[in-house]
């Protein structure tokens, strides 16, 4: 497969889950693969992996997405290593999960700086190239917290309501100029966020139990499904596509009472 050939291409948080999943087809696809990961320890290993199983270009440059100072570090490296970035997977994100008047500003900085700000700060940095290319691909891991809301998860929903927001923005602004942007909405994915939340409830085994048992299809989404849509929206194939959410939840969202 070479959906991707040639492509120069960055994931945010690619050193697990989803952006793992993503960085691994996108090296399958023939791209040139930079992780751009906060725990280098856990990027490193990733990389290597990833680049023993393909052949593919793959390297980890630790990032910070909350800084844009490390954000531009990051982009400089990407840029000398493989050339001017094709395709942005913004995946990195937190989850800040409390009551809203239980939130301190603090919880409301740190999910702030990284699931929004942190995204436009990235975006900012490979736009202008891609403008001047005429060509890219912007792809946004929202969530289905983007349009949909659970109690006791402030401000996360907050964070991708406006994330959401800055996709179709920019988007819409930039269509005429080559660049695509779009994103990705999962719902509950087998990643070490999802365990972590299942681990701060009293009986894991049970709250992951009842997850799995409100899923229309019984089951988690895995993070390789997410990575297929991502794979498709990088492509040249998906360049009619903007400013499009693509939900991946497995039927949670288009339900009624039950």
């Amino acid at each position: 497969m070479s959906r991707l050939k040639g492509k120069t291409t960055i994931v945010t948080g690619g050193g697990q889950g989803i952006g793992a999943a993503i960085a691994l087809r996108f090296a399958t696809e023939g791209a040139r693969v930079v992780i751009a990961e906060l725990n280098q320890e856990t990027g490193d290993a990733t990389a290597r992996d990833i680049a023993a199983q393909t052949g593919a270009d793959v390297i980890c440059i630790q990032t910070d997405v909350s800084e844009p100072d490390s954000i531009k570090n990051m982009h400089d490296k990407a840029v000398a290593a493989f050339g001017v970035v094709d395709v942005l997977v913004n995946n990195a994100g937190i989850a800040v999960f409390h009551e809203p008047l239980e939130s301190t500003m603090e919880d409301w900085r740190k999910c702030m700086s990284v699931d929004l700000e942190g995204v436009w700060h990235c975006c900012r940095q490979v736009l202008p190239d891609m403008l001047k290319k005429g060509e890219g691909a912007i792809i946004n891991i929202v969530s289905n917290h983007a349009f949909t809301v659970m109690k006791s998860t402030f401000p996360y929903p907050v964070a991708k309501h406006g994330l959401l927001g800055l996709t179709r923005s920019l988007a819409l602004e930039y269509a005429n100029r080559g660049v695509a942007v779009n994103a990705i909405s999962p719902g509950y994915v087998e990643t070490p966020v999802a365990d972590w939340y299942f681990n701060q409830q009293d009986d894991p085994v049970a709250a992951r139990a009842e997850t799995e048992a409100k899923q229309p299809v019984g089951r988690l989404c895995r993070p390789s499904e997410v990575a297929a849509i991502a794979t498709m929206l990088a492509s040249d194939e998906a360049r009619f596509m903007i400013g499009e959410n693509i939900v991946i939840d497995g039927g949670v969202t288009i339900r009624m009472y039950e």
